[in-house]
């Protein structure tokens, strides 16, 4: 199998364990960056083209700080990630704000930091408007139900809990119209990790029939249509990379045919992509401390599923290099698990590697994305540290481990019998 390449050298990375102990995240400056331009580059022809990164991929300030000077806004779903965008500097229309079953003080806190509310149902409309006030412009998701099928992630659209289904929609935007919103947006999103960039134009062609059918129907102006993200990325050695340009183009000509004949120019198109930006720039870097041979061979690692939930939850693949032996055969053929008190607290099954020993140190791949912002403390487990590995090669603490007393502070002890 090919090896996946890591973007420090074998020397690099020991001199990072001599001052950080595993298990720790660390992602790549370089690399984020690359990706960023690589995605705005591809939409070149759209003035205004905007990415709101997923805050919930990532939600780590130094790494919205990065995104933020590559010209990306924020794509918030909660409080706390609403601070984390203002406290870095974005605020305004550079922050959509697209969530659901929404309480009313983050509805207070996007309006009042200018965001782009994305409302998820018609419902909430009045719920707006009777706590917080209706804004010029508001969005809606759109939830194609039987029209469109989803993918293993997101799953059959009829069961997702997002969106407005085709006949809703009309009555939202008629609503809000009638309210006073002078302004639209129309947003979708129903795949995640997708590689498939077909999928993506035909999500766009159904959003730009429905801008043009919602246009001509209730008499709106949109000012942009959102995509969505859950553009893939290749976890597998084998896998090929998204066809960003393929995508652009196919969406490039549908905004030719439909928008631009249709009188509906301008129309920006913006996306939320998370995943495609630092997915592959983080590494979940963790030690080997344990062997045990019973029905299979496993390899215990000071890492768990509380560092990287994404095996455990979907089944996912993440590739695993094992520092200084990625030229050795892959002889052995191991279970890699955690400590969790949970028998799916496994990073891989039956996986090929060369032959562990403990004390060595284990690289898996692809965890910049939903790997330490999907982190918990079951079993009373600690959140393990951010690296940042800068473009002048240093390397900076993004985010401290958690302690036994980050861990405490929450309870109180003092009512206790001794």
């Amino acid at each position: 199998m090919v090896e996946k390449a890591i973007p420090f050298t074998q020397r690099q990375l020991e001199k990072i364990l001599k001052e950080y102990p595993t298990p720790f995240h660390i992602y790549d400056e370089r690399g984020i960056r690359q990706a960023a331009r690589e995605l705005k580059q591809a939409f070149a022809w759209m003035d205004g083209f905007t990415n709101y990164f997923a805050v919930k991929a990532l939600p780590n300030p130094y790494i919205l700080q990065i995104l933020k000077a590559e010209g990306f806004g924020a794509d918030c779903s909660s409080l706390p990630e609403l601070l984390l965008a203002e406290r870095v500097g974005i605020t305004g229309s550079d922050i959509m704000f697209s969530s659901n079953e929404t309480p009313i003080e983050e509805y207070g806190k996007a309006k009042e930091l200018g965001a782009i509310i994305n409302l998820d149902d018609t419902s909430h409309i009045a719920y707006l408007e009777k706590y917080v006030g209706l804004p010029d412009l508001i969005s809606f998701r759109y939830n194609p139900g039987p029209r469109r099928a989803g993918n293993a992630i997101i799953g059959d659209p009829k069961e997702a809990k997002y969106g407005l289904t085709y006949d809703q929609l009309f009555q939202a935007y008629h609503l809000a119209k009638n309210k006073g919103v002078k302004s639209f947006g129309l947003h979708a999103m129903i795949a995640s990790n997708e590689l498939n960039a077909q999928y993506f134009i035909e999500t766009a062609n159904m959003l730009f029939d429905l801008v043009v059918e919602i246009s001509q129907r209730v008499g709106i102006t949109f000012s942009f249509v959102n995509l969505g993200g859950g553009i893939g990325i290749p976890y597998r050695p084998e896998q090929t990379a998204f066809d960003l340009q393929r995508f652009s183009q196919g969406v490039e000509e549908l905004y030719q045919r439909k928008i631009i004949k249709n009188g509906l120019y301008p129309l920006n198109i913006v996306m939320e992509c998370g995943r495609l930006i630092t997915g592959p720039h983080g590494y979940l870097v963790t030690t080997a401390i344990h062997k045990k041979e019973t029905y299979k061979d496993y390899v215990g690692l000071d890492a768990c599923m509380t560092n990287l939930m994404r095996p455990a939850l979907y089944g996912a693949y993440h590739h695993i290099t094992v520092l200084g032996k990625e030229q050795k055969a892959l002889s052995h053929k191991y279970d890699v698990v955690g400590s969790l008190c949970e028998n799916f607290d496994k990073f891989a099954i039956d996986r090929d590697l060369p032959e562990v020993e403990t004390g060595d140190t284990l690289i898996i791949h692809d965890t910049g994305a939903h790997g330490h912002a999907m982190g918990f403390n079951y079993n009373g487990k600690l959140r393990s540290a951010e690296l940042l590995l800068k473009e002048n090669g240093e390397v900076q603490l993004i985010r401290r481990a958690e302690t036994i007393e980050d861990h405490f502070s929450t309870l109180d002890f003092s009512g206790l019998a001794h």
